[in-house]
């Protein structure tokens, strides 16, 4: 008896909870047509807008706090030309500037492009990778290839009219 009783409850409340569920997807009055027509019409624009997308924009991570706290402005890259602490370790792309002094760049991978801005840069100093350098005057734009582990004059000290360059984007290759 004591069985027929628990099996009898077990079968009362999956229908009840079948009942339940009925009632929560074809609405309280019984329709079968999903709930409201503002409901239906809701959900079918969700489902024709298909999943979202991560799209990458390759913006630099927490270049505003960088701007703010060093002010070195980061706009984009491949993440293969990260900005670095110049004591941590040797092989850094230097890049020298009159207003910021010393500035190092950790390299990785087989290239990398970083777009910035860094105004009066006079030097760089190469790694073990290949580099150019585009920098701007006014509207006027150059590019100098910097010479792997060594010093290269960039900017004003390699304009013969001793002009403040800002510096716009490095390139590396391995």
């Amino acid at each position: 008896m004591k069985a027929r009783k628990t099996l009898v409850r077990t079968v009362a409340a999956a229908t009840a909870a079948g009942a339940l569920a009925w009632m929560a997807i074809t609405g309280a009055n019984g329709a079968t047509g999903g709930g409201t027509v503002t409901d239906t019409t809701a959900l079918k624009a969700i489902a024709e807008e298909g999943p979202g997308y991560a799209i990458e924009d390759f913006g630099y991570p927490n270049a505003d706090k960088i701007l703010a706290e060093q002010n070195i402005t980061l706009k984009r890259g491949d993440g293969h030309i990260l900005l670095a602490d110049c004591a941590s370790a040797t092989d850094l792309l230097e890049v020298w500037s009159r207003e910021k002094e010393k500035i190092c760049f950790r390299v990785t991978g087989t290239s990398g492009y970083l777009t910035l801005e860094i105004p009066s840069v006079f030097a760089v100093k190469g790694n073990n990778y290949s580099a150019q350098v585009d920098m701007k005057v006014g509207e006027e734009e150059k590019t100098w290839d910097v010479n792997k582990n060594s010093w290269t004059a960039v900017g004003e000290s390699a304009d013969e009219q001793g002009r403040e360059f800002m510096l716009m984007e490095i390139r590396t290759t391995k």
